[in-house]
């Protein structure tokens, strides 16, 4: 049996899967190196964590939406939506005069963004034998490479040369051309034999947005309305991730649960700080947009290298490298604290954010292997939606902790260097608890119709 994701039978989906990756991380790398100089054009410094807790509580409705139709509709029907809403949020935040408009483009985005996420994970469980899929996840991870090499550094230099909506209005084309390569390959994708996926219910997600939403806004405010608007943010959220995610993922329960809580704790300890880590240099160290986004290039640089290694080795047991990508990325961002004091210079940032990026670059396949290898084939579109529902929840929060930090010192309450250290020691704790939680992701005595060794692994 092949184990080759570019042969005969995969090479045409292998290819426009990873097209489709790679203009998603254009966005990804692009978008986060402008960001400080849009926000502070469109005078919302103190509402800088809005633009990107807007598209991720958006991508939480449109995973929901994108994992129920994948499963009872097939990912040929949801896609082509999935790319218009992230094409049209794109020209919206692109023309914005001001921040509200520019807020409501990135949500209509991030709603397109969650859509195609949650396909690309229907697709791999479609397309791709369980042998094949640690470097089907590999591959998916090095799609990142180019644009990490070259994304920062074109959005740095339009947006010193040009301006900042050049960045977001440039990347259509790209958009479109992606489009065009990988609707052939999801035609030849089978419709699901077992339509099943019945929807968990859009107002669920939308209920855990406005949770989400709530509490940074009763962050920011700091006074009696916000006590309320914080106890009823906590509500909303509760009650609308417990039917989205699999029971006992709050408390890491073993198998699935403790996945997709694995899932959490690493996008919301790397995301958080790869969202300020550009504002950081260019606010504390007074860096081009250019020089603050190359860290953001080291960062993706060793996740995508890491990613490779890891997929060829698929006997490995996957809860061990998850274990280790935890600890890399808890190192990592200990040492990327020092970015935040000034008389450093912030040039730590290079190396130590490198060091993130090989945890996440063993983490994050992990991740993917052990949910495809517990989830049976007609749970594959909600499973991933939890997934990446668990993804954006905590990316969110920890963005909407660090914005609540940085509005505090733009009110002068406190420095923004403090800012930045009380958010690293909150990410850094969050990566330490993965080191303890990545034991429980194995499949209780095996995962159903998986190998011993792919159900570790």
């Amino acid at each position: 049996m092949s184990t080759s994701v570019f042969d005969r039978a995969h090479r045409r989906t292998t290819a426009g899967l990873l097209m489709l990756v790679t203009f998603i991380a254009f966005e990804a790398m692009a978008v986060g190196t402008a960001m400080p100089t849009a926000v502070a054009d469109l005078d919302g410094l103190a509402w800088y964590a809005w633009p990107f807790s807007a598209f991720l509580v958006a991508s939480v409705v449109g995973m929901v939406v994108g994992g129920s139709v994948g499963d009872r509709r097939g990912v040929r029907v949801a896609l082509p939506w999935g790319v218009a809403a992230f094409a049209g949020g794109l020209l919206t935040a692109g023309v914005a005069g001001d921040m509200v408009v520019f807020v409501a483009g990135r949500a209509v985005q991030g709603l397109g963004a969650g859509v195609i996420v949650v396909l690309l994970y229907v697709m791999a469980g479609q397309a791709y034998e369980p042998a094949v899929r640690p470097r089907l996840f590999g591959a998916i991870s090095t799609a990142w490479v180019l644009p990490a090499l070259v994304g920062p550094l074109v959005a740095g230099l339009l947006t010193t040369h040009a301006s900042w909506r050049a960045v977001f209005l440039g990347l259509l084309p790209l958009i479109l051309v992606g489009l065009a390569l990988v609707l052939p390959a999801v035609r030849t994708l089978p419709r699901p034999e077992h339509p099943g996926g019945e929807a968990a219910g859009w107002w669920w997600a939308v209920l855990t947005g406005l949770g989400i939403a709530a509490l940074q806004y009763a962050g920011q405010r700091r006074d009696a309305v916000a006590l309320a608007l914080a106890v009823v943010g906590a509500g909303a959220l509760v009650a609308g991730l417990r039917p989205l995610l699999p029971r006992g993922t709050a408390r890491a329960a073993r198998g699935l649960p403790a996945v997709v809580a694995s899932r959490g704790l690493l996008a919301g300890a790397f995301f958080g700080m790869d969202a300020l880590l550009p504002l950081t240099l260019t606010q504390v160290h007074g860096f081009s947009a250019t020089a603050a986004g190359v860290p953001l290039t080291a960062g993706a640089v060793g996740w995508a290298a890491a990613s490779q290694l890891q997929g060829r080795r698929p006997d490995l047991p996957r809860e061990r490298l998850l274990r280790v990508g935890f600890g890399l990325l808890a190192g990592g961002l200990a040492a990327t604290s020092l970015a935040a004091l000034p008389a450093l210079g912030g040039w730590s940032a290079y190396g130590s954010w490198a060091v993130a990026g090989l945890g996440m670059g063993l983490g994050m396949p992990s991740v993917g292997v052990l949910l495809l290898a517990q989830s049976p084939e007609h749970r594959r579109g909600a499973d991933s939606a939890a997934l990446q529902i668990s993804d954006v929840t905590a990316s969110a929060l920890c963005i909407g902790l660090a914005g609540v930090l940085v509005a505090a010192a733009t009110a002068g309450e406190l420095s923004l260097p403090a800012a930045v250290l009380g958010s690293v020691a909150v990410f850094t704790v969050l990566a330490l608890a993965g080191v303890a939680v990545a034991g429980r992701a194995a499949a209780p005595g095996g995962a159903a119709g998986e190998t011993p060794t792919l159900a570790a692994s």
